[in-house]
């Protein structure tokens, strides 16, 4: 497991309140199931599951990290608390996509963790921005998003989400 580290533990550990840590780590098979998991459980709680989805949560490999992406957990202890992929987009990007916490885990700072695996990601790789797709429904989701300059960029036309309705870009260099 310690080869699938990004960095040295002490740049992603968070202290949780109840004295636990948070340890962010890239894609590992055997977190496949918990990838779908967590991400079908709120998809289908607020909107229903699109085929887009179901491509991505079904093949995490075929469609993120063998095109060149990225799939990064959230662990505290034994427990995958949540997690977040980086799909390639165009010559300059990625694609955020398919984040999601548990909602045991929620306001931890988990979510802000994710994020910053992302960005550092993307530096990395030297692509200049991340965009992505959300709702307004998803409020916590979006406050994220903005902390981290996330700005409101026109929606796409060809989306393969219906329930896209707000899209927002960080340029990151």
């Amino acid at each position: 497991m310690a080869d699938s580290l990004i960095y040295p533990l002490s740049t992603y550990r968070l202290s949780l309140p109840e004295g636990m840590e948070v340890v962010v780590v890239q894609f590992d098979p055997a977190y496949a199931k918990r990838f779908a998991d967590l991400n079908y459980y709120w998809i289908a709680e607020t909107y229903g599951i699109e085929p887009h989805d179901r491509e991505i949560l079904d093949h995490p490999f075929d469609h993120v990290i063998a095109p060149g992406g990225q799939i990064f957990f959230a662990r505290v202890g034994e427990d995958v608390a949540g997690t977040v992929a980086m799909v390639p987009y165009g010559d300059d990007g990625f694609e955020l996509t398919k984040m999601a916490v548990d909602p045991e885990f929620r306001g931890h700072g988990i979510g802000a963790r994710l994020m910053q695996a992302c960005i550092d990601f993307t530096i990395d790789r030297s692509r200049r921005r991340i965009i992505l797709e959300s709702n307004t429904k998803q409020v916590a989701a979006v406050e994220l998003y903005r902390k981290f300059a996330f700005k409101e960029v026109p929606l796409d036309p060809n989306s393969q989400y219906v329930r896209a309705n707000i899209r927002m870009e960080l340029v990151v260099s």
